[in-house]
């Protein structure tokens, strides 16, 4: 996994704020892997622990995490559906995505901001088309999208601190990783959909 060696690269020379720049534009949608980018943020805490402290890099990492997931639902709530006209947007913000996300967001209400956070080609739309709705207060948004985050972030940042010195087995497991946490996402979704069923039978019962 060659991105993650230039990241630990990268990030042993510029630090905390690097760590921090490269999780805001990941929000942003830079095509670099958010996780490769927390777990690489790890490493160089376990690579340099005299130096770097791994908890004070996981506060830095959610700070970078809530400021770029934040800065797309406001741009939706600032801009509108003009969003879509924006340079850096407009390619892969599309109508087609937009009436997408909008659905999804109308079917699942704010419960999709929480499931997102853990689908990176989803976020950013997600985040942006919720924004645009205007139907999700600011709070709610940083209390869902920050309660996914209490549990993603964590677990990369430290998962690089300590396999800091064996970079292989990190690798090897973070690949193994992804197919649990996709299974999780779609245990919680499965879930989710059978409590609203149940709660939907019991009103017309009712």
């Amino acid at each position: 996994m060659e991105i993650l060696h230039e990241l630990v690269f990268f990030f042993t020379a510029y630090g905390y704020i690097a760590v921090f720049l490269v999780l805001v534009a990941c929000g942003f949608g830079l095509p670099i892997p958010e996780d490769i980018t927390l777990i690489a943020g790890g490493v160089i805490c376990g690579l340099a622990a005299h130096l770097l402290s791994v908890h004070t890099m996981l506060a830095i990492s959610l700070l970078g995490v809530l400021v770029g997931d934040g800065a797309m639902f406001m741009l939706g709530r600032l801009v509108g559906p003009r969003v879509k006209t924006l340079p850096l947007l407009r390619r892969v913000f599309t109508e087609k995505i937009y009436k997408k996300m909008q659905d999804k967001v109308h079917h699942y209400g704010n419960r999709i901001l929480f499931v997102s956070r853990f689908l990176p080609g989803l976020r950013a739309p997600i985040f942006i088309t919720a924004g645009i709705s205007r139907k999700v207060p600011y709070w709610k948004f940083l209390l869902m999208d920050g309660s996914a985050a209490l549990i993603s972030v964590p677990i990369w940042v430290y998962a690089g601190y300590y396999f800091a010195h064996d970079l292989d087995s990190l690798i090897h497991w973070v690949k193994k990783s992804e197919h649990f946490v996709i299974g999780g996402v779609i245990a919680f979704v499965v879930l989710w959909l059978i409590i609203s069923l149940i709660k939907k039978y019991r009103k017309s019962a009712d």
